[in-house]
């Protein structure tokens, strides 16, 4: 027997991805006209249309290995991208360098922030709302932002139903932090294929919450990732990014663990190059 699965795709989300719900919390909830983050992509396309929307402005720090969609995608809703060798500057260190030039604005984490975890537990209190008939829910893990708010989303639907991490072994810092009892940290961002997950670390504001909210973290080997892409593609006619697809993966890596059961898998977006999706799909 394999398993029951739901998918919750976020990739019909406005820009694509979860997102959305955190950045224009963000938005809409500081007095600051301009907010300045850093994103892999998603955080700064949700960043950039909430702006656009509440007619604020922002400055979006991206790897200059981050998705060329998603870099094109920041800067058609308006959004000013600055790009950065992560290898030569972090993307705190670039976040803080302008801060000082624009001491009015907001600087807003991608996930370390209230507001983000916030904006993130409305996807949490939606399902909760739909009372699904299922064991645990899958979500991939990255600096922590989608499940705090997760957590803290079936928390407050008093859904008890576990929630388990997916993560690519090599950026495992937070499937260490819970083993060890506290936050592991990187050396460098980890150039996994799914981009949305190459932080240094799970932030404190989300540490707080995973540390008991978390059951576990399921941990991916790369290979695993592009077929999990392939497979959401082929079977359920669902674009997924490769960070969307962690959750299949990990039902990938650890099959047996899952065998029987009914499992909702968080596809957190579908943003990804065109191209590289049709070499990973084919």
């Amino acid at each position: 027997m394999g398993v029951r699965l739901i998918l919750a795709s976020e990739a019909f989300q406005h820009t694509g991805s979860f997102k959305f719900r955190a950045a224009y919390n963000v938005a809409a909830r500081v007095p600051n006209e301009m907010i300045i983050g850093a994103s892999s992509g998603n955080f700064g396309q949700g960043l950039a249309y909430a702006c656009k929307l509440l007619k604020k402005q922002c400055i979006v720090v991206m790897p200059a290995t981050s998705d060329p969609a998603k870099v094109a995608a920041v800067q058609a809703h308006g959004g000013k991208v600055d790009m950065i060798d992560v290898l030569k500057t972090s993307r705190a260190e670039r976040v803080a360098q302008l801060a000082r030039e624009h001491p009015k604005a907001y600087v807003a984490s991608a996930y370390d922030d209230p507001l983000v975890i916030e904006g993130n537990a409305t996807l949490g209190r939606e399902l909760a709302a739909l009372n699904l008939p299922v064991d645990c829910f899958l979500a991939p893990v990255g600096g922590g932002g989608l499940t705090s708010g997760l957590i803290t989303g079936l928390r407050a639907g008093k859904c008890l139903t576990p929630l388990i991490g997916v993560e690519p072994t090599i950026a495992n810092d937070a499937a260490r932090s819970l083993r060890e009892g506290r936050i592991i940290r990187n050396d460098t961002e980890p150039q996994t294929l799914a981009d949305g997950v190459r932080t240094v670390s799970v932030g404190d504001h989300n540490w707080a919450i995973l540390k008991d909210g978390l059951s576990r973290i399921v941990e991916v080997d790369e290979p695993l990732i592009p077929e999990a892409v392939r497979l959401l593609f082929n079977l359920a006619n669902v674009k997924a990014e490769p960070t969307g697809a962690l959750p299949v993966a990990g039902l990938l890596a650890d099959p047996e663990a899952f065998r029987g059961k009914s499992v909702c898998c968080v596809i957190s977006g579908g943003n990804v190059d065109p191209a590289l999706f049709a070499r990973i799909i084919s």
